[in-house]
């Protein structure tokens, strides 16, 4: 009986509270609007995103990559990528999301809706700073999940292109009822309780077999180690959005997956490309020796051609050779029936 009211007493609690997101700012007095500044990007409410940038040693980029970090990660994420690509003539741009590396809010989650709308910022800059080049997001794990919420929308950010790298698309649908329910109750009952993933996890379940760069990322002072439970919630809100609505997004897209993923597991991501369905100009990579952070793994060169490769032409063939994720994830799944 004392445990049944203990538990009755957690579910009036939790019933009460709703997980914590960042507040809204208001600009300051004489504010001018978004800019791009040397090492920020000056958002609509006047919050300030700290920026990487790598651009083309000469002249103007042909192509403008916007770049969005994964969850409890940084600007830092694509260090390796954004060298190798202005070296051919590609210019990216890595912004701290909300809440994450030097960002404000650091730690608490910022909300779908403000996460979406410092896309449709950061690209509206890029396309002002750059008119003639060719203007992509490429979201990784999470920043792929806000990409898809952002391109899904009603008011798509005005890029030209879409790059997935292993989408963030693990949400309430395909978490299961034990999964949903405690995360529901303790994003409400001690939604600002930090955890760390455990240590064996991380051992065992590697997101890259590029272990170097995972060690750095761990020792990264800007890299999150601990995360609150009602960021957890809040993730998990925006996976099932991008689970749900890939096949919204309308601008020609490349989604690539790898056959090592430890973090989007193979049937999440089989169900997300399965409700997306076929269309036109939404193309997918599937690699076989790839694991999830794809830009930083021993085979990230792979990557970053194909990249370059459709951005130059949507309609020709990889480099890689890379074929489509979904019949791969289908023979998957019934050699694990059989």
């Amino acid at each position: 009986m004392r445990w049944l009211a203990v538990l009755f007493t957690v579910l009036a609690v939790a019933a009460c509270a709703t997980p914590a997101i960042q507040p809204p700012l208001t600009p300051p007095a004489g504010f001018a609007g978004p800019a791009l500044e040397a090492r920020a990007l000056l958002m609509d409410d006047g919050a300030r995103l700290p920026l990487a940038r790598w651009a083309p040693e000469s002249g103007e980029p042909w192509a403008v990559i916007v770049a969005l970090h994964g969850m409890n990660d940084s600007r830092a994420s694509f260090r390796l990528a954004g060298p190798w690509w202005a070296e051919r003539g590609i210019e990216t741009w890595v912004i701290d999301q909300r809440g994450f590396g030097e960002a404000p809010g650091r730690g608490i989650w910022a909300g779908e809706a403000r996460m979406v709308e410092d896309v449709r910022t950061a690209v509206s800059l890029a396309r002002a700073r750059h008119p003639r080049a060719v203007i992509a997001v490429a979201g990784e794990s999470m920043g792929g999940a806000v990409t898809i919420a952002a391109f899904a929308s009603d008011r798509p950010p005005a890029a030209d292109r879409v790059i997935l790298l292993a989408p963030a698309v693990w949400g309430w649908s395909a978490q299961g009822p034990v999964n949903s329910a405690g995360l529901w109750i303790a994003a409400r009952a001690m939604g600002d309780r930090a955890v760390d993933a455990p240590e064996w996890a991380v051992r065992a379940l590697p997101a890259s077999d590029n272990r170097m760069e995972l060690f750095r990322n761990y020792r990264d002072p800007n890299s999150l180690i601990s995360t609150r439970f009602d960021a957890l919630y809040g993730l998990v809100d925006l996976m099932e959005t991008a689970s749900v609505r890939l096949g919204d997004i309308r601008a020609p897209t490349l989604l690539l997956y790898g056959a090592n993923d430890n973090v989007i597991r193979p049937d999440p991501m089989r169900r997300a490309l399965e409700r997306a369905g076929d269309r036109p100009g939404f193309r997918t990579g599937f690699y076989p020796d790839g694991w999830h952070i794809l830009n930083r793994d021993l085979q990230a060169e792979v990557m970053y051609r194909d990249v370059e490769a459709w951005l130059r032409d949507a309609a020709a063939p990889l480099p890689s050779g890379a074929g489509a994720v979904l019949p791969e994830l289908r023979d998957e799944g019934r050699e694990a029936r059989d």
